[in-house]
Order: structure tokens, then C-alpha cells, then sequence
């Protein structure tokens, strides 16, 4: 994370940039987190997803800013970056100490707060890319006043609050609807149900950055698992 804050001409970190895969460490076993992560940066990957929950605006309560200041470095000296993402009421309060403590992305729902746009430009002001996540429920045209100041769009494919939930059918359209309303400067990410089977459908629906975690993380080799998904990525950008 730089402490430069952003606009709509600061370039995207190079890491977020072309087809990706993000592995989410939720999913991860956190008895051996720096090792698992050392094992699929290994293999390639440069962003790694980072799932907030508060027991509020989903059920689970998971991990805060003392986890990620204690992977942030080991990221950053791989050549990576952290993708925050928030699924927290009140986000605006909690950007400040996910800055500080590594996040070079912070995404919160749209869905948590009545002030997005004001959302934007705080974390532009922190230095970190800004993000929006819509549940699947949540049109995409909601997003349409923040074009100029959000960097990353987050489109749910499941409903959030749990890992391994099966994959939403109708969300290949929903992105491809998105990419048309945003252009071609915004990321679009999806998140939930990520696999080999889906990630190259995503890819051709506009989808650049995908994350997946029980697909890694729950495979018994995570490292072929993320080069597998990133081939299927790949082949159908």
C-alpha cells in the first residue's frame, strides 16, 4: 500500500493487472497460513483475497486488521497485493486500519452504507484501489453514478457470508452486463463458486480478476489447483 493517495489517472498496480486468480485465504488452514500462502504465490499467484465478516451484515465473524498486518509483508516481497474485502456494516469506519496494517485494495458493499461515493475517495485518499461489491441481488446499475471514482468492481456470485456455495448461473450475464455499463478501465471481480469449471466462462463474460478459496484451498495440492483454474481463466479470455 502506498501512502500517494489515488484518482482516476493513478496506473492499477501491475499485480491486478491482465487475467488473475486471487485465492482466498478463508479458506485456508490458518495453522500453517504463511506456508500455504508462500505455496500458491510460488505458483504464481499475485493477488490474495482477504474476507472481512463482522457477524452483522453476514453472519460469521472472521479476520481483521492484526491478521492481514502479519501477512501484508510476506505478500508484498512475493510481488503481491492484498485484496481487502469488507463484509461489514459501517466499512467507512474500518478503512484506516486496513491501510495501515497492507491493504493495496479495499472493497465494501454498496448494499453497507448510504455513502459510496464518499467510500471511493476515502480510500483513494488512504492510497489503496477503491472497490464496490454487489450482492446478487443488487442491480448493476447501482454502480452507474461512481464511474471516475471506483478502480474495482466486486460481483458476487454467491451471497456472501460462507465458502463453497454453489455457483449462481445467471452470473456470467451479469457480469457481461456490467463490463458494458463500466467500460474496460474498471476491474470486475467474482467471487463464489470459482473453479475450473466456471473461471473461463467469467473470463469471457468480462471478468478479470477471479477469486477462489475451497477450490484451492480445499484441493489436496492448492498450487496445481490455482495453476488449473488460472489455465481455465486463461482459455476463455
Amino acid at each position: 500500500m502506498t501512502n500517494q493517495p489515488r484518482n482516476s489517472e493513478t496506473p492499477v498496480p501491475e499485480a491486478f493487472q491482465g487475467i488473475r486468480i486471487a485465492p482466498s485465504i478463508l479458506s485456508a488452514d490458518f495453522g500453517r497460513l504463511g506456508s500455504q500462502i508462500a505455496e500458491i504465490m510460488d505458483a504464481g499467484a499475485r493477488v490474495i483475497h482477504f474476507d472481512v465478516m463482522d457477524g452483522q451484515f453476514v453472519p460469521p465473524i472472521t479476520i481483521g486488521p492484526l491478521v492481514l498486518s502479519g501477512i501484508a509483508d510476506q505478500v508484498h516481497d512475493a510481488g503481491g497485493v492484498v485484496d481487502v474485502h469488507l463484509m461489514i456494516e459501517d466499512p467507512d469506519r474500518q478503512f484506516e486500519d486496513f491501510a495501515r496494517a497492507g491493504a493495496d485494495s479495499i472493497i465494501f458493499h454498496e448494499e453497507a452504507t448510504p455513502h459510496a461515493h464518499r467510500c471511493c475517495h476515502a480510500i483513494r485518499e488512504l492510497g489503496c484501489l477503491a472497490g464496490v461489491a454487489i450482492n446478487p441481488g443488487t442491480p448493476v446499475e447501482t454502480v452507474s453514478e461512481l464511474k471516475g471514482m471506483v478502480d474495482e468492481i466486486l460481483v458476487m456470485t454467491v451471497n456472501p457470508g460462507w465458502g463453497g456455495q454453489p455457483f449462481i448461473e445467471t452470473s456470467p450475464d451479469k457480469v457481461r452486463r456490467m463490463r458494458s455499463l463500466v467500460g474496460d478501465d474498471v476491474l470486475i471481480e467474482v467471487d463464489g463458486g470459482i473453479g475450473t469449471g466456471t473461471a473461463g466462462t467469467m473470463a469471457a463474460a468480462g471478468a478479470t480478476l477471479m477469486v477462489a478459496g475451497s477450490a484451492i484451498f480445499g484441493s489436496d495440492d492448492p498450487a496445481q489447483a490455482y495453476r488449473d483454474i488460472h489455465a481455465a481463466a486463461e482459455s476463455g479470455a
